[in-house]
């Protein structure tokens, strides 16, 4: 098959075009400006995507589009109007992008989501399913929920095939952001106050969500259908931060801070959000690709783990 796919350097998308290719599929990648690290496959210059972008010398004969890119959340975001921004690429890009691909005659899209379509958080024991009605908090989670609205709406009118995939948080080799910097205080070994974090969090290895996004792909029955992706094994804030000294051979140095304690140090120093997004509960259900893909997560959390901690212990 032929694969066109957007977002292909970024920390998705280089392992899945390497994936694709493995598994003996044609892959373009469609980039702002040339890339040289995509050198070894066909690039299309397409710009920055928006409501404008013209498509069509990238999306000539093929079977599937994979869209990664993305307006991502940003804390503390700068823009004026930040839910106008994400829409502009978010959703006016994406349905473009979609309009044009269905013209062309593409066959399936996969539209990478959020679990921020879901909701923020969940009740312990109730993990978010795809039935849900969707419940977005900000301006990202909003923007990928209006476009899965607009893109199922392109499907029924034009018969192309579209899939969504709701991941939670991807970790991984080259994983930024929060995440990241809780790997670097655990390999420096500073006491964290975590020790007594009884949550409930779904996480997905990197490995994991680019082996679902190729199984997406090309399954028959993953047509039209939404999913949500994780490693299927949940852990606490405690256990992960366990999980991550054992990867890296450190002792975890936990202090077993009640979450009260922890989250009434966090609203006097104004980051109770940040308190929240870690220590919280979000769980998903992936019972759906278990049982109409037959979907199996490939990486264990503990290899997961231990694949994020190297890559980040070379960067």
């Amino acid at each position: 098959m032929k694969f066109l796919m957007t977002g292909a350097n970024g920390f998705v998308g280089k392992p899945l075009c390497a994936e694709l290719f493995r598994h003996g599929h044609a892959v373009r990648v469609a980039s702002r400006s040339a890339h040289a690290q995509l050198y070894d496959f066909e690039q299309k210059i397409v710009g920055s995507i928006g409501p404008e972008t013209e498509w069509s010398a990238a999306l000539s004969d093929l079977d599937i589009v994979i869209h990664l890119a993305a307006r991502v959340h940003v804390m503390n975001d700068p823009a004026i109007d930040p839910l106008a921004e994400f829409r502009k690429v978010n959703v006016a890009g994406t349905l473009n992008l979609a309009r044009q691909a269905a013209a062309m005659g593409v066959k399936r899209l996969v539209f990478l989501s959020s679990v921020k379509v879901n909701g923020e958080y969940t009740l312990p024991g109730h993990a978010f399913t795809e039935s849900d009605l969707p419940a977005p908090q900000d301006a990202y989670g909003i923007s990928k929920h209006e476009a899965e609205l607009g893109l199922r709406k392109i499907s029924a009118e034009t018969g192309m095939e579209v899939v969504i995939i709701r991941p939670p948080l991807v970790y991984g080799r080259g994983v930024r952001a929060n995440f990241a910097a809780l790997m670097r205080a655990v390999q420096q070994g500073w006491p964290l106050p975590l020790g007594a974090v009884h949550n409930q969090r779904s996480l997905v290895a990197l490995d994991n969500l680019v082996d679902f996004i190729v199984t997406c792909s090309t399954h028959p029955r993953a047509a039209n259908q939404t999913f949500l992706v994780s490693d299927g094994h949940d852990l606490s804030t405690t256990e992960l931060v366990r999980g991550l000294a054992d990867a890296t051979g450190m002792s975890a140095r936990l202090l077993p801070v009640p979450f009260r304690v922890l989250e009434a140090g966090a609203a006097f120093l104004g980051k109770r959000g940040a308190v929240q997004r870690l220590c919280g509960n979000l769980q998903v259900d992936i019972s759906r690709a278990r049982c109409l893909l037959g979907w199996v997560p490939p990486v264990s959390v503990d290899e997961g783990l231990r694949r994020a901690a190297a890559g980040t212990q070379k960067s």
